[in-house]
């Protein structure tokens, strides 16, 4: 059966739905220290490096935020979702970092 890819949301054959990716959006906040900068890209690193994601994109929300978007697996929804709260918990993040 022929199937192809569809950006962020998964693989496709021609008569059902295989595989659905949920996206996860960051709201965080440009002005901040560079230490709270390091913390960010360390959060960032581990969901790559534990083979969550890919890649995260970064665009320009406004002057005041940037937007990180990235795509998951279903099954690593929940997982993905608690790591990132224990950590914005854990490093104080709560007024930098938001899940949209």
């Amino acid at each position: 059966m022929p199937f192809f890819y569809v950006k962020t949301e998964g693989f496709i054959n021609s008569q059902k739905l295989i595989k659905m990716n949920k996206i996860v959006i960051l709201r965080v906040k440009k002005d901040i220290s560079h230490i709270q900068e390091l913390k960010i890209l360390k959060m960032k690193g581990v969901l790559i490096t534990k083979g969550f994601t890919e890649i995260i994109h970064i665009k320009d929300e406004n002057e005041e935020f940037y937007l990180n978007s990235f795509s998951i697996s279903p099954q690593d929804k929940m997982q993905v979702e608690d790591f990132i709260k224990e950590y914005i918990i854990a490093n104080g993040f709560a007024d930098i970092i938001s899940v949209l």
